[in-house]
């Protein structure tokens, strides 16, 4: 459920912390964590609050799609580049967090997601690209060996109807023009 401000303020209670300070905290553990579990736990909690529009200046403010970005070059740790790429999907329907992605060079990192082995990883990565793709970046998101990539998770229905159905939504808003 979307957040306001009454809302925020009726769910953190009287003693509480506020949303900004809640994140703030976590983005101060996740860089002073040493242990990767424990990372994965924080990405994870943070991806979770980059869905929510009430909380998308904070996670600018916070620097948190480029936290996202930075985890997506972690890949040994598949899953920190899982919880890492759902925060970016969460948050790129949003044009200002799109931007931001887009400006920190984020579009090689989310297209390398596609040849994940983690089936969530490569949902989130379309989910992703569907939002960034625009006329500004397609010419980066629309070449014609990511198109084919796209064009076989589309037509992997009856393997994974997921990445079918998010690749043809991809394909029908940005190809058929």
């Amino acid at each position: 459920m979307f957040t306001n401000d009454e809302r925020q303020k009726e769910r953190t209670g009287k003693y509480g912390s506020p949303r900004l300070q809640y994140l703030q905290e976590l983005v101060a553990q996740f860089q002073n964590a040493s242990n990767e579990e424990t990372k994965e736990k924080i990405v994870a909690n943070l991806g979770n609050f980059a869905y929510d529009p009430y909380n998308f200046t904070f996670l600018r403010q916070l620097n948190v799609l480029e936290l996202f970005l930075d985890c997506l070059t972690e890949e040994p740790n598949e899953r920190l580049v899982e919880f890492a790429i759902g925060g970016i999907c969460n948050a790129s329907s949003d044009p200002t967090n799109a931007s931001v992605i887009i400006q920190c060079g984020g579009i090689p990192l989310v297209i390398q997601c596609l040849s994940s082995p983690v089936k969530n990883t490569v949902n989130y990565a379309l989910g992703s690209l569907y939002y960034l793709c625009n006329e500004t970046t397609e010419e980066e998101i629309l070449k014609p060996e990511i198109v084919d990539a796209i064009k076989r998770f589309a037509a992997a229905g009856a393997v994974n109807v997921g990445f079918s159905n998010l690749a043809q939504a991809f394909l029908d808003r940005h190809l058929s023009k």
